[in-house]
């Protein structure tokens, strides 16, 4: 019979190393499936660990794709830091871009490029209302954020498909459900020509470094990892449960909304049915397998969005279909979960019919 036993002092070593090994044992699952499906392991590999990096254009789509993973997984990271269980960034994620495109909307021909500013603060405001109906449940009535937050998703798709295919649809859309293109002046600025690559890149990283700072070198962030950690110890020491609540979600919901406005302003360029990519869900692989840390999550947020580009790269050159994104990102978290497993505790193998003979005797 297994069993499992905590280990006295778990290797640190081997902690920060458990998400280098989850990848490789996601490579070699990978191969084996690549090979059950008929393809070319190899070509398989290539498609999506080199294609994505293999030129600057490939690269400029890789952080376009990074860019909202990485945000949003920064403030799940506060969340999860916190002990506070969002788990419903996707729906945060709808109404920012939902809210942002209203604004974009509103623009004209005569408008200033101050409306870009208007339509990333437009997200951000309306992620964070998202993630308010979430604490204010939690707060005042005890409900469950986990189940709230992931409810609210399917309510904010339901939200979008209503102005998407009602008020907001575009008459000279050929009855297809979207908002008309949204004016060149509310585009988010790109950083490079021949690039889809823009401005969201920079505010990611630099809400990197300021999650770090805050975090590990502030009292309140020391605070909101206390309250986490340990919630009696927290309180002792005059922590505010309920304000590590209302900043975690509010914090959580602002960098899911922003996201939303970046990629509904950016590469979009209108609201469509399909703005729900995925990004809320994956972007809690994204945080754990960074370890919840900045710059953990700088490197997981690039390979999910490999995993991403090579999904797609996989249905158009190999003829796999697209959900094999899906496949390799589930694959990549439970191979962390196993490994996380096994760094934390040992597996001892027990024979009960030598204990039965002992007794006996």
């Amino acid at each position: 019979m297994l069993r499992l036993e905590p280990r006295d002092a778990p290797s640190r070593a081997w902690t920060w190393a458990s998400p280098l090994l989850a990848l490789a044992v996601t490579a070699l699952i990978g191969i084996a499936l690549f090979a059950a499906l008929g393809k070319d392991p190899a070509r398989g590999l290539l498609v999506f660990f080199w294609e994505p990096v293999k030129s600057a254009y490939a690269l400029g789509e890789l952080g376009m794709k990074a860019t909202p993973l990485l945000l949003i997984a920064l403030g799940l990271a506060v969340c999860f830091r916190s002990n506070v269980w969002n788990i419903g960034a996707e729906g945060q994620f709808i109404i920012g871009a939902v809210c942002a495109g209203g604004v974009a909307l509103l623009a004209s021909k005569d408008t200033g490029r101050w409306i870009v500013l208007a339509v990333l603060l437009a997200g951000v405001l309306g992620g964070m209302a998202w993630a308010a109906v979430a604490a204010l449940l939690r707060d005042r009535f005890n409900a469950s954020e986990i189940l709230v937050s992931l409810m609210l998703v399917y309510v904010a798709a339901q939200v979008l498909n209503y102005l998407v295919f009602g008020p907001w649809k575009d008459p000279a859309g050929y009855n297809f459900p979207q908002t008309r293109g949204f004016d060149a002046v509310t585009q988010i600025p790109r950083l490079m020509n021949g690039s889809r690559l823009n401005l969201g890149l920079l505010l990611a990283l630099a809400g990197s470094a300021l999650l770090w700072l805050v975090l590990f070198r502030t009292r309140g962030g020391f605070a909101l990892q206390v309250s986490g950690l340990a919630p009696a110890a927290a309180r002792y020491a005059g922590f505010s449960s309920r304000r590590a609540l209302w900043t975690a979600l509010l914090v959580s919901g602002g960098a899911a909304g922003l996201a939303g406005a970046l990629e509904v302003a950016g590469p979009v360029g209108q609201l469509t049915p399909y703005v729900p990519a995925g990004y809320g869900f994956a972007a809690i692989i994204v945080a754990f397998v960074g370890r919840l840390h900045p710059l953990g999550m700088v490197l997981s947020a690039i390979l999910m969005s490999m995993f991403y580009i090579g999904g797609e790269l996989a249905q158009s050159r190999l003829g796999l279909p697209k959900s094999l994104t899906g496949v390799f990102q589930g694959l990549l978290l439970f191979a962390l979960l196993a490994c996380d497993t096994l760094v934390n505790y040992r597996v001892r193998v027990s024979y009960p019919w030598r204990r039965r003979a002992t007794g006996d005797a």
